[in-house]
This record gives C-alpha cells, structure tokens and sequence, in this order.
C-alpha cells in the first residue's frame, strides 16, 4: 500500500494551529528574507498527527517487536530514560549559557565518565563523541595518531572482521586507511590464519566486536589481540555491546582483555 505523503492530503485554508494576536508591536521583517510564496502543506491538526501516527507504525520497534541483530545491544533504552533525558536541566540547556548553570549537568557527565573508566579499565575515557559511529572515528583517529607520534607512518591497514559492525570499515577508510576484511571461521569466530597473514608491519590495527554481529563471543579473543599487539597494531573493542560484556572482562590500559 502507497501512503500518500503529507503534501497530497493537503487542503487549502485549513489551519492547524492559530495563533492568538501579539500583546507587543509587530515588527517588520529584512526584505531579503520575506517570501511571496511559502508551499507548506495546509492540515488539520489531527491529519497531521494520524498522518504521522500511520507512517510510524510501518516502522519496526522495540515496542512491537524484538530485534534479531546480535550486536548492539543497547538498542532499547528503558522508557524511564527517554522520559529522564526530556527534563527541562537536560532538554533546556544551551551549550553558550554561563557555565555556574550547568553544574548538575557537568557533575552528571563527571559521574558518567567515572563509571565508564571503572567498568572499562580505562584510565581515561572521552564524552565527546556524540554517536557510535562518532566514537569509532575517534577511535580510529587516536590509533592513527599514536603511530604517527612514533614515526611510524607505514602502517595504514586496518584490519575489519566480517562479523564487525558496518561501521568500522566506514569510519577506517574516512581516515585514509587501507580497510582489509577478516573472514570468520566455521564456529563465527575471526579466523586465526587469515588474521595471522595480515598481521605485518603496515598494520595499524583491528577494529573488533564482540560480542559479534552473530551474537557470538569470539572464542579465541586473547589470542586475537596477542597477535595484533605482537605485529605492533592495536585493538579497538566497538563500545557497542560494551554492556553485555561488564562484569565478564575488563579492557586494561594495554589495550587487550582479561576476563574477570
């Protein structure tokens, strides 16, 4: 069935909202940008609700249905958060506002930040990415950085394993690197003898997931990351399913995992 779209059950001279008149004197707009013609569609409000309302169930949901993906886990957020993050000291804030009327805020991204550090390993961790392709990029970009700090600048492969996230490959070849696919073995684990012949000394590293795309944690992890750190590459572990993974391993500054 072909729903049509908003402009095509548009009626003109009806109105959604009216607006009542203005208690102060109006004010004249720049002619430059006045228009004599603004084609928006004319709609009730309630066409424009079941409009949408009809365009939304047509979308798979967490609410209507689970998600057969074996990765990225947090794809559903508990109602209580999305109600949380729509509080007026979170959905309000200016990024320019004077900084003492943000303290909840930044002591909440403190706490944040402290939690991810204990429960990771890590002895620092970042905010600033805002997606998790973001997080990927820098990821990426500090790996690529770190051997640039050390003059070497012959290492500009990346190894991507073929049950990583569609991401991983994208945010590599954005930086300039050479993306190399790793096929998985017969169990859905990486295979060790393909890792093994990429392993050389252009090798910046190996953006993996784990659990993996299957749904599978990779049997052979530790000796994944042997490998790559022994071939002089680092690792980079997709915060994706980061939660179904807390309390199973840690992830210590040496970049490899340990399991707790």
């Amino acid at each position: 069935m072909v729903n049509p779209t908003i402009f095509e059950i548009s009626s003109p001279g009806r109105t959604g909202v009216t607006f009542p008149e203005p208690d102060v004197p109006a004010a004249s707009l720049p002619e430059t940008l006045l228009r004599d013609n603004l084609p928006l569609p004319e709609l009730s409000e309630v066409d424009v609700i079941r409009h949408f309302t009809r365009l939304s169930q047509l979308n798979h949901s967490v609410d209507t249905g689970y998600y057969p993906l074996g990765s990225c886990t947090m794809k559903y957020n508990p109602k209580i958060n999305e109600e949380t993050s729509r509080l007026p000291g979170f959905a309000y804030l200016h990024p320019l506002q004077p900084i003492e009327t943000v303290q909840g805020a930044l002591g909440l991204l403190y706490e944040t930040q402290e939690w991810l550090k204990e429960i990771s390993g890590f002895d620092a961790m970042s905010l600033q990415p805002a997606a998790g392709a973001h997080g990927e990029l820098t990821g990426v970009l500090i790996m690529r950085a770190y051997h640039r700090s050390r003059g070497d600048t012959k290492r500009v492969k990346m190894l991507i394993p073929d049950s990583a996230h569609g991401t991983n490959p994208a945010s590599s070849a954005m930086i300039g690197l050479k993306v190399v696919q790793i096929p998985s073995d017969a169990r859905g684990n990486i295979d060790l003898d393909a890792l093994k012949a990429e392993c050389d000394d252009t090798l910046a590293g190996l953006m993996i997931t784990n659990p993996n795309t299957l749904g599978l944690f990779d049997e052979n992890l530790t000796e994944i990351c042997d490998t790559v750190h022994k071939a002089g590459g680092l690792v980079y572990g997709d915060g994706a399913n980061l939660n179904a993974i807390i309390r199973l391993f840690i992830i210590p500054p040496c970049n490899s995992w340990r399991k707790l």
